[in-house]
């Protein structure tokens, strides 16, 4: 995977989580905080998941030296940032997503095709760092496609986040640019 790739990926999961964040905005706060029996109890408690992944996966590329005790401190940082209680409605989560985005964006755009091959520790042996991005895009997506059924649940309409859209997206702007020039 090369850095053109991640920083596309990185676009396609942006533009993502902008979509399900539009189509959390019908719910009624009590649509949105409903404990509906999911891996995470709400629409709420879903998306802060999706934030705080992405935050804590973006805080151990760029820590110095990621270690048993920086990891754990990360961790209780975490619980502490993400606390659901801390987000009572869909504007606190945002604010929270504007606070994370532009520096995930600094960091994906900043990436060399030798730092993506960059061995990181993981668990208990090492990932390439290009590995773990991917992973954490694919968590992402995973918890958007939850978020969806939970938008089923509560009666409201879900955003359509597949990958194909983000492309057709992508295709009809440079269309649209070309025939411009």
């Amino acid at each position: 995977m090369t850095t053109d790739d991640i920083q596309f990926l990185y676009e396609y999961d942006r533009w993502a989580n902008h979509r399900v964040f539009e189509a959390a905005a019908a719910l009624t706060p009590e649509q949105f905080t409903r404990d509906l029996g999911g891996s995470f109890a709400s629409v709420r408690d879903t998306l802060i998941h999706i934030l705080a992944a992405e935050w804590i996966w973006l805080s151990f590329w760029t820590v110095p030296e990621l270690n048993m005790e920086v990891e754990k401190e990360l961790r209780a940082r975490r619980a502490q940032l993400f606390n659901p209680a801390l987000f009572p409605d869909l504007a606190a989560v945002l604010s929270k997503w504007e606070e994370i985005k532009p520096t995930q964006t600094a960091f994906v755009d900043s990436l060399s095709d030798e730092l993506l091959a960059r061995q990181v520790p993981f668990r208990s042996g090492h990932a390439s760092l290009a590995h773990l991005m991917q992973h954490m895009a694919n968590h992402s997506t995973y918890h958007r496609g939850q978020v969806s059924l939970m938008m089923r649940q509560l009666q409201a309409q879900p955003a359509a986040t597949d990958f194909v859209l983000f492309l057709g997206e992508k295709i009809a702007a440079a269309q649209a640019t070309a025939s411009a020039s």
